[in-house]
């Protein structure tokens, strides 16, 4: 596969990921929280709120890669998460198991668009 289909393909997919975790924390995000490892939950207000964040992230990654062809939120946004999720795994020592996962998964989801998008050439 060349590397621009490659790349819209994978920014795609990160999408449908962001869309999907939005999903979960706007409509259940008792039951998201309880998957991640948290014993409580609290009130439902700020998981919610980062479920519509992450729609507006995912909205944001497709609006400026499909109009410009360029990958600068959504790498800013990985770089991001994966150093707040990675100071928060040492932090929240032993952490619940979603977090160190997603400072992996998001680290490794910005450094696969950066260099596809420098393989594509852009």
């Amino acid at each position: 596969m060349e590397a621009s289909r490659a790349e819209r393909l994978l920014v795609v997919l990160i999408i449908l990921h962001s869309v999907a975790v939005g999903l979960a924390l706007l409509a259940v995000p008792e039951w998201a929280l309880r998957f991640g490892g948290w014993a409580e939950t609290g009130p439902s207000f700020f998981p919610r709120q980062a479920g519509v964040f992450h729609f507006l992230l995912a909205l944001g990654y497709g609006l400026e890669f499909f109009r410009c062809r360029t990958v600068t939120l959504l790498v800013a946004a990985k770089a991001t998460a994966f150093v707040f999720l990675s100071a928060a795994t040492v932090l929240l020592w032993p952490p619940p198991w979603i977090v160190p996962f997603s400072a992996a998964t998001d680290g490794l989801m910005g450094l696969a668009v950066v260099l596809l998008h420098r393989r594509a050439g852009r």
